[in-house]
């Protein structure tokens, strides 16, 4: 009985990201926060792969781009799991996982209408308070939120 092994055919990338381990739920955030929908370069995107460890999974390929820490740190807030490889000449020069810093600034706009920073011009700050479960509260008011349910800026 002959086996059949069924790939997935992507073009290797010369230079560029690869975010990998992305929850599929959070797929498409991951792509706005990118900014990928106003970019010009090669961008491969899949959902609902398969995946050993998170079941599916989803995946951002970006030619000649390599993301600043703060955009990594707004994937971090949806994606805590996510691993980013830098690729060089075809070689994956650096893969590291994503880091959810311990406090976020100017990323995340305050959901409680009566916090200082939706009335003062003044960069919000929070801090994480739960890891596993990605919640965050806002250093002026205390007010938390999960990440899901954060609004980026």
């Amino acid at each position: 009985m002959t086996q059949v092994k069924k790939e997935l055919a992507v073009a290797a990338l010369r230079n560029g990201t690869v975010i990998d381990h992305i929850p599929s739920n959070v797929l498409f955030k991951a792509v706005q926060i990118l900014g990928i929908e106003k970019m010009t370069n090669h961008v491969t995107i899949g959902n609902n792969l398969h995946s050993e460890r998170m079941g599916t999974k989803g995946i951002i390929k970006v030619a000649d781009v390599e993301f600043p820490e703060d955009v990594i740190n707004r994937i971090a807030l949806i994606a805590p799991g996510a691993q980013i490889n830098i690729i060089r000449d075809f070689e994956v020069v650096e893969k590291r996982a994503v880091e959810l810093p311990q406090e976020i600034v100017g990323i995340v706009r305050c959901g409680n209408p009566k916090c200082i920073t939706n009335h003062q011009p003044m960069k919000t700050r929070f801090e994480v308070v739960d890891r596993d479960d990605v919640t965050i509260r806002c250093h002026y008011c205390c007010q938390a939120v999960k990440s899901g349910e954060a609004n980026i800026i």
